[in-house]
């Protein structure tokens, strides 16, 4: 096997012609990722005309690594803007864009385009060491095990939401939860609270939601209050190379976190049908758990951006495992991959490992390789990207409003989507004024879908007694353990200030 690894290596650096398709598909990855609304989906649907009749090792590379670098740049404008490049960005705005508004864009920068490419190298090294052991994996998680993992995943919103806000918090998810029923039902096939409206059959639009309640909002406090969104000034902040550094060392210094949540993401990305926004926030959702100040995510953490940035990105190298020797897509940007792959002459099944286990190593060494030039080249302009968060207002707010309205349309080409945005804008806006948590809904709005329609099939299968298989058990008792502990931690500030007051 490792005759064949290195040899992919190999003839992957050696040719010019291969290495010069690389460097425009990590070019157009990284434009695409960092344009709020067009997400890896679109961009692997536009770029199929031209790999048709391509050589298969050199289109597949090309498609894959496009694929693969969208998430690293796609934090660009969560953090210095607030605005989400995709529903896997979400999680990275709650923590990064308050560190752009402390003046600490370059910091956060730093911090996130490290863990993308460490947790692009991880997944892509779970998914080689993973070629062995693979099948048993990937199909000890039934329908049953979707479930209960996307139910773990809803209750972080106690975490997320945190001390006083834990009520509110759980308001905004069931919020989420209840759009999440819109469309068609998973069961009867029939369409629920769409009425006529054909648009809503594939339920409310998810990069919509997201543009809507992080995005407009943030832009909307700061055409009100002027200025621009860090809230120092740009006479106190010198922007270097070392401040960058300062963030790209955030991430060994959080190593075992960063470790953790790449494993996470890769070993979710493994599982057909949760995708990359799960993966982003029950990682985010650890980091808050696990973290000894949870009180300081949503205000600027560092960790808050590491952890979905890393299982983002290595959700990918997982979720080519079951695409490439199932033929089962692991998300939705594998599907459309899936289909390029096809068309090029790839045939994903169990031969992958037998007969063509020379084009798996190339691709496993095109996500490592390519994650290393994107997030050099990235490193390299990030201190002149940082200057954008003190630019004036009246300048840059109707730039990332047009940003964002072009993203709402173009993720489904659906004019109704402008609505939902203008409807779910005011909503996010009026949280945001009231002090509502926001990352909730999105929790709910992801996994509400995952957990519905797992639960449908796994009452199908095994009916109640789906509780009682082993993974099942684990996976209530993390679910019991964490709500225990949410409201533990919650009560804890209670009762310290009760013995203050005794004392």
């Amino acid at each position: 096997m490792f005759d064949v690894m290195f040899a992919a290596l190999g003839a992957l650096v050696t040719n010019p012609q291969t290495m010069g398709l690389m460097l425009i598909a990590v070019l157009i990855g990284l434009i695409v990722g960092a344009t709020p609304g067009i997400g890896g989906r679109l961009s692997i649907a536009l770029a199929i005309p031209f790999v048709f009749g391509m050589d298969m090792t050199q289109g597949a590379v090309f498609l894959l690594t496009m694929h693969a670098v969208n998430g690293t740049s796609g934090q660009i404008s969560s953090i210095m803007f607030g605005v989400p490049g995709d529903g896997d960005d979400a999680a990275t705005t709650i923590d990064g864009y308050p560190m752009a508004k402390k003046g600490e864009a370059g910091r956060a920068l730093g911090a996130s385009i490290t863990a993308s490419g460490v947790g692009g190298i991880i997944g892509a090294i779970v998914f080689a060491v993973m070629i062995p052991v693979l099948e048993p994996i990937v199909l000890a998680f039934s329908p049953a095990e979707f479930f209960l993992l996307a139910i773990l995943g809803i209750t972080f919103i106690a975490f997320l939401a945190g001390g006083d806000n834990i009520f509110k918090g759980m308001i905004v998810g069931l919020f989420g939860l209840m759009l999440a029923t819109i469309g068609m039902d998973p069961q009867t096939g029939t369409a629920r609270f769409a009425g006529d409206y054909l648009f809503l059959w594939d339920g409310v639009s998810l990069v919509t939601c997201v543009l809507a309640l992080f995005a407009v909002p943030e832009m909307i406090t700061l055409a009100v209050k002027g200025g621009s969104i860090a809230a120092i000034s740009m006479d106190g902040v010198k922007f270097s190379y070392k401040q960058i550094f300062e963030g790209v060392m955030e991430v060994p210094r959080h190593w075992f976190l960063a470790l953790r949540t790449s494993i996470i993401g890769a070993l979710i990305g493994m599982v057909p049908g949760l995708g990359g926004s799960a993966a982003a926030w029950l990682c985010y959702g650890h980091a808050v758990q696990t973290s000894k100040h949870p009180e300081r995510f949503g205000h600027g953490a560092v960790e808050g951006v590491i952890a979905p940035e890393t299982a983002s990105n290595a959700k990918e190298g997982g979720s080519l495992l079951p695409t490439l020797f199932f033929g089962i897509p692991g998300s939705s940007g594998m599907a459309v991959m899936m289909g390029a792959f096809l068309i090029l002459g790839i045939q994903p099944g169990p031969a992958m490992i037998t007969k063509h286990l020379d084009l798996v190593w190339t691709l496993i060494w095109a996500l490592v390789v390519g994650n290393l030039i994107a997030v050099t080249f990235l490193l390299f302009i990030t201190r002149w990207v940082a200057v954008l968060t003190f630019i004036n207002a009246t300048m840059l707010v109707p730039f990332i409003v047009v940003l964002v309205v072009i993203g709402a349309y173009v993720n489904e080409g659906q004019w109704e989507n402008l609505l939902i945005l203008l409807a779910m804008s005011i909503v996010g806006y009026a949280m945001l004024r009231a002090n509502w948590p926001r990352a909730p809904f999105v929790i709910g709005l992801v996994l509400g879908r995952i957990a519905e329609e797992s639960l449908h099939k796994a009452l199908d299968l095994w009916g109640l007694s789906f509780f009682t298989r082993p993974i099942s058990l684990v996976l209530i008792g993390m679910i019991v353990a964490t709500i225990a502990y949410a409201i533990y931690r919650s009560r804890k500030p209670n009762v310290l200030a009760n013995m203050q007051v005794s004392a």
